[in-house]
């Protein structure tokens, strides 16, 4: 019976200290972590700006009459956005047209008299000083005939203040005005701005700007955006020629392409700048394998038995359908494709 005991505890040892092998999961998805060179690159954080945006402000006093339009609607070139009260501007371009009507007349009595005094003077009728004074009343008004019609033309150029319309096609931003207000030469009426034209503009310090090669291109990140269309290569780029004495850096903009749905001034975006510095390695895996849990992001590894285990990692950008890996894992590991077929593998 000893030995018997004996033995079987031997046995039992020799199986607890044998290897577990176990066999890969069947029809688990698995890509490699994918290792490339790239050169190095910062990120600046931006915003979307319109290339032409308006302010139209009211440039005649007057109480808003009409209001056409409101924020968000799209406005044809020439349309009709405001309305201010012109009864005052129209009766005084009024008086003035009727000014220019009374200096008509007296030009004309000038005119005939002038020219009787200077016949009358060609048969030594009257004096040259006669013919001099009828000469200087015709001369000044003409004079006066001439001012009256540009008074005239300046009121009824006041007189069309009043009505406020659209520099341009665009799309409204913003109406801070009411019907009833009343609007002061100055005082903004709404915002208008060109859909077709945006860019994106970034700060970006002057040592940053000083490892930037001349007429080099950049990539454009918008968030906003469906997944894939969140990245703009090959953009070119502008750098103004003034820095910021407080925080030395520089603006620096980015074209956007024409036709991007969704995009609207003041929207958040990144600059990415390349640098000169050398290449580095950079790890990618698929964006499909990454896992976040409250505040934990991981990969799904698998291990050298096929098994997927469960690695918290720290990601950097990601660009169309990957992301790229800082930490957590290493070239040539391969990471599940499917986080919840690889969750219940894992259990």
């Amino acid at each position: 019976m000893r030995n018997n005991y004996r033995f079987g505890i031997a046995v039992m040892a020799a199986v607890l200290a044998a290897p577990v092998v176990l066999a890969a999961p069947a029809g688990l998805a698995s890509a490699p972590v994918q290792g490339a060179q790239s050169a190095d690159s910062a990120a600046f954080d931006g915003v979307v700006e319109a290339v032409r945006q308006t302010v139209l402000a009211a440039q005649v006093p007057g109480a808003v009459v009409t209001l056409a339009v409101k924020a968000g609607d799209s406005v044809r070139a020439g349309q009709v956005l405001v309305r201010l009260d012109a009864r005052a501007a129209s009766e005084n371009s009024a008086a003035s047209a009727a000014q220019v009507q009374a200096a008509r007349a007296a030009l004309n009595v000038a005119t005939r008299d002038y020219e009787r005094q200077r016949q009358l003077f060609q048969k030594q009728y009257i004096s040259q000083g006669a013919l001099d004074r009828a000469e200087a009343q015709f001369r000044a008004t003409s004079a006066q005939l001439t001012a009256q019609v540009a008074q005239a033309n300046a009121a009824s150029i006041e007189s069309g203040f009043a009505v406020v319309r659209a520099p341009y096609a665009g799309v409204v931003a913003e109406v801070p005005v009411a019907l009833g207000d009343m609007a002061m030469p100055g005082r903004p009426l709404l915002t208008l701005y060109d859909p077709g034209a945006l860019r994106v503009t970034a700060a970006v310090p002057q040592s940053v700007l000083a490892r930037i090669a001349p007429g080099q291109a950049a990539r454009v990140e918008l968030p906003a955006l469906p997944a894939g269309q969140q990245w703009l290569a090959r953009t070119q780029v502008q750098v103004l020629p003034t820095f910021d004495a407080g925080t030395h850096s520089a603006q620096v903009r980015a074209d956007l392409p024409a036709g991007l749905k969704g995009l609207t001034p003041g929207m958040f975006a990144r600059l990415w700048l390349p640098g000169q510095g050398p290449a580095g390695a950079r790890l990618y895996v698929p964006a499909a394998s990454v896992v976040r849990r409250a505040e934990m992001t991981g990969l799904y590894v698998l291990d050298p038995q096929g098994r997927p285990v469960l690695r918290q990692v720290r990601l950097g950008r990601a660009a169309d359908d990957t992301v790229e890996v800082l930490a957590g894992v290493a070239a040539g590991e391969r990471v599940a494709l499917d986080p919840q077929a690889a969750a219940r593998v894992a259990r």
